[in-house]
């Protein structure tokens, strides 16, 4: 059994092309939007913390890209219409990337 990645760079060597340059995209985005967060691995995710306090997660799975806010706002309920909400989670299509606005 391989071990989990220890790094984002890890995590995204892994992936196919689509979905890898997909998470790359959002990953530029989390890095825009949150300057000083630090990189991480928590619980297997490619993950953002700040000052030691999680802030975001994303991954890949079998079917879909998916970015992990930790909740999702009501006042975002019109630019969340072409996505699959779950459970804090917003889910997309590689060759349907989340807007950065979005992301921030």
């Amino acid at each position: 059994m391989k071990p989990p990645a220890a790094t984002i760079d890890e995590y995204l060597a892994e992936l196919p092309a689509d979905k890898r340059a997909a998470l790359q995209r959002l990953r530029k985005q989390i890095k825009a939007a949150a300057p000083g967060a630090e990189e991480c691995i928590s619980y297997g995710l490619p993950s953002f913390r700040v000052k030691g306090r999680l802030l975001v997660h994303f991954a890949a799975a079998a079917t879909h890209c998916a970015y992990y806010p930790g909740a999702v706002d009501d006042a975002h309920t019109r630019e969340l219409r072409d996505y699959d909400i779950s459970k804090g989670s917003i889910r997309f299509q590689p060759d349907a990337p989340l807007p950065a606005p979005l992301v921030r």
